[in-house]
């Protein structure tokens, strides 16, 4: 059978298995062959694949070409043409020197500069002032000395102001702060320091000293200041803090916090609140020059809501001061203090085989272990009411103390305290020894209540120092006698609202 020849239709189709598939049109206009090269050319290839062909070769020359325009539409970096500046002549620099800030830096004056004409003629020497006055404080460090240093006094000069002063003054008691005038004089040549021409300042509150330079040496001049010590008094209303209130009046923190102190021993201050009074008399020196200088608190009262009053007042009791409420009641102390700084207790109270003796018997005391000569103290204040050799016991100190109670300390090497003396908490009554029948050094403590050994180790009873007879009316009138001098002092009482104002006030300048 002969085979039959396949023939392509004359309109361009293709026959597949019995259908027609049309040709891809070709692009008729430029619009369509941007688009058609677009979509169906890939203009940029990724040149890490396929290298070597024409595609690859393609993205090439496209590359290529884009890095040639870039590097034509370049701009030119060549620098710009300028004028160069001309070059500047003596007058114009002077001209601008005179307003440059570099003759100030020299001391000149400010303003306009000429500069100098042949009828100026330079000076051999500059002239300078024939005195500078100044002046200076103490400082905390250095004193007197060091402040006259930092003036541009020259030693010889603080040498002789330190001996001038050293008969009636001393340089050591002038109080940081104190503004020193100064006068310096005219020197004898450049190289020379000023001469300390005269020099004033407080020495005191009560006195002011001037020194001056008279016949070529410096003479002290005194001006004496009357001083008025009476009392200040500060009174005033609580509102919403204790602390604030007292400020508010005038107490300077110091004084307010010692206060706050002063009254907490005797009432929680949780318990302060609105339209409670208090009440401080301190110290106080006031110059005839308005000068003043607060001292310490003498006296704290305060006065509740609720009609409760506390009258606080120092006193000196026993050789110490202390604070005393009206009644005649000081602070409360508790516990003791520990008799001697020692690692360990060697031995405690109780029975126990004794290892000279050879047997058992109460030990009435605790051992302390120490090295000889260290230091025992007396564990609260008492009076010695023995103090020298005492049998077993070798070198032996007892002190009574109040309430009953006693202490006992024993085989000291060295005593440092007599009978009858009064001995304070933390006083140094005697060394570790090993006096007696003894082991070695140590100290042996004993507690006395009502004359009868107890544990030391169980003992930490309260005292409370009381005021009784000639002493307590001597208190009272002391106390009685504060009030009506301070009272006479004409300081207000503080209204409640005042106090607010003043508080208000200090909130709005921050």
């Amino acid at each position: 059978m002969a085979a039959a020849a396949l023939t392509l239709p004359a309109t361009g189709a293709i026959r597949s298995f019995g259908r027609a598939v049309p040709a891809p049109a070709r692009p008729q206009h430029w619009r369509e062959s941007l688009k058609y090269w677009a979509e169906e050319v890939d203009l940029v290839p990724d040149l890490g694949r396929d290298v070597g062909s024409l595609t690859w070769w393609r993205g090439l020359a496209t590359c290529a070409a884009l890095c040639f325009v870039t590097i034509k539409l370049a701009p030119d970096l060549a620098p710009l043409p300028g004028l160069a500046e001309a070059p500047m002549t003596a007058a114009r620099y002077d001209e601008i020197r005179s307003q440059m800030i570099t003759p100030l830096a020299y001391g000149s004056n400010s303003g306009r500069h000429m500069g100098p004409t042949e009828l100026v003629s330079p000076l051999a020497s500059t002239p300078e002032r024939p005195m500078i006055q100044l002046f200076s404080s103490v400082g905390e460090s250095g004193g007197l000395s060091r402040a006259l240093a930092r003036a541009g006094v020259s030693s010889a000069d603080g040498r002789e102001v330190m001996r001038t002063l050293g008969g009636e003054i001393s340089p050591g008691s002038i109080d940081p702060g104190t503004r020193l005038d100064i006068t310096l004089g005219r020197r004898p040549h450049p190289k020379a320091a000023r001469p300390l021409d005269a020099l004033s300042f407080r020495a005191r509150l009560d006195l002011a000293v001037d020194l001056k330079r008279e016949n070529g040496a410096l003479t002290l001049h005194r001006t004496p200041i009357a001083v008025d010590d009476t009392p200040l008094r500060i009174r005033g209303v609580v509102s919403d803090s204790l602390y604030q209130a007292a400020r508010a009046a005038g107490a300077t923190p110091a004084t307010a916090q010692a206060y706050l102190r002063v009254i907490a021993q005797q009432i929680s201050l949780e318990r302060i609140g609105a339209g409670d009074r208090f009440d401080i008399i301190i110290a106080h020196r006031r110059a005839a020059d308005g000068m003043a200088e607060p001292g310490a608190l003498l006296y704290g009262g305060l006065t509740t809501a609720s009609g409760k009053k506390l009258d606080m007042l120092k006193w000196t009791h026993e050789g110490r001061e202390q604070w005393f409420e009206a009644s005649g009641v000081g602070k409360k102390r508790d516990g003791l203090a520990k008799p001697v700084e020692a690692r360990r207790i060697s031995s405690g109270f109780g029975m126990r085989f004794h290892p000279i003796l050879g047997y058992s018997r109460m030990h009435q005391g605790v051992d302390f272990a120490a090295p000889t000569g260290t230091p025992i103290y007396a564990v609260t204040d008492g009076v010695v009411s023995y103090a020298g050799r005492h049998g077993g016991h070798g070198n032996f100190v007892k002190l009574a103390h109040s309430g009953g109670i006693g202490t006992g300390y024993a085989h000291m090497h060295s005593i440092a305290v007599y009978a009858g003396q009064r001995v304070r908490r933390g006083q140094v009554i005697g060394t570790v020894g090993s006096t007696g029948i003894s082991t070695g050094p140590h100290l042996h403590y004993e507690v006395y209540k009502n004359g009868q050994t107890v544990n030391p180790l169980s003992v930490k009873f309260q005292q409370q120092s009381l005021l009784a007879g000639r002493e307590l009316k001597a208190f009272r009138a002391r106390l009685d006698t504060l009030k009506s001098q301070a009272r006479g002092s004409g300081v207000a009482v503080v209204p409640a609202d005042t106090v607010k104002a003043a508080e208000d006030r200090k909130v709005a300048s921050r």
